[in-house]
């Protein structure tokens, strides 16, 4: 693969894993307008770049998921909690796991789907919105029971869908909740760490199978670049949900939504 494709393939991956506008979405995008190099390769880069942003959520929420691991085998002060947290993100976490299983081994095609990336763009955005509107920003995650987190892991079975976001869907689904803004990107990011190990185990096992050697040093290239773009982007997004709010994410979701359906049915797009 191209290093100029390599490297735009990154950096889209790495600045858009964790906001709520859609990663997967924008590299269907970006493989239309840059070419497919084959189905095969662009799904290995892609899983590639998935990776890369899974090492800079570990690290930049090392804290939590040290307690969740720490309370399997010893007891702190804080055990209890995090224990909770880990059996809450294991539950809102196999719905995805069990639909991206059979997606993985059916491959339907609709899931590259320029028209519907466009359509879930907006559609998502706008529920993004509302929940950001209109719902108390109250809670924490300490108030999460069981039956929250299943919600927001039914929910990002949705996120399968081209355009839709993981960490939108995630994020929007615990605002629908009354989360805070920060918490819930929070709980978003913590469950972004087994649906990234999920698909990258997947990935990694065809990538195995291919035995492209110089197909997998192009992916350990753009894994490094899309560490280091989303390192940057969830640095930026924490500290924005602070003291603002989705609004600007929305925006630039319908916009862009918007200008894909433009283009597709301008026959500009395929």
């Amino acid at each position: 693969m191209p290093l100029f494709h390599i490297v735009i393939l990154a950096l889209v991956q790495g600045i858009t894993e964790f906001l709520p506008i859609s990663s997967s979405g924008h590299l269907v995008l970006a493989h239309a307008l840059l070419g497919s190099d084959g189905y095969m390769q662009d799904m290995t880069m892609d899983i590639a770049v998935h990776v890369g942003t899974l090492g800079a959520v570990l690290i930049y929420f090392r804290k939590d998921i040290c307690g969740m691991l720490c309370c399997l085998c010893c007891k702190t002060k804080n055990s209890a909690t995090d224990k909770k947290m880990m059996w809450h993100v294991l539950l809102a976490s196999l719905p995805v796991i069990a639909a991206g299983f059979l997606f993985h081994v059916f491959q339907p095609e609709w899931v590259r789907s320029l028209l519907l990336l466009g359509m879930m763009s907006v559609i998502f955005g706008i529920v993004l919105w509302c929940a950001d509107k209109f719902k108390p920003v109250d809670r924490t995650l300490e108030t999460l029971n069981w039956k929250g987190a299943l919600f927001v892991g039914m929910a990002q079975i949705l996120s399968l869908l081209p355009g839709t976001s993981r960490s939108g869907i995630t994020m929007t689904a615990a605002r629908w909740l009354g989360f805070s803004r920060t918490e819930s990107a929070r709980f978003s990011l913590l469950l972004a760490v087994v649906a990234i190990s999920g698909a990258g185990t997947l990935g990694g096992f065809d990538l195995l199978q291919s035995g492209d050697v110089e197909l997998g040093l192009d992916a350990l290239l753009a894994a490094l670049i899309s560490f280091v773009a989303s390192w940057v982007a969830i640095i930026f997004m924490m500290k924005w949900l602070e003291h603002s709010t989705f609004t600007p994410f929305v925006i630039y979701r319908v916009a862009l939504g918007v200008l894909i359906l433009a283009l597709y049915y301008g026959g500009m797009l395929i």
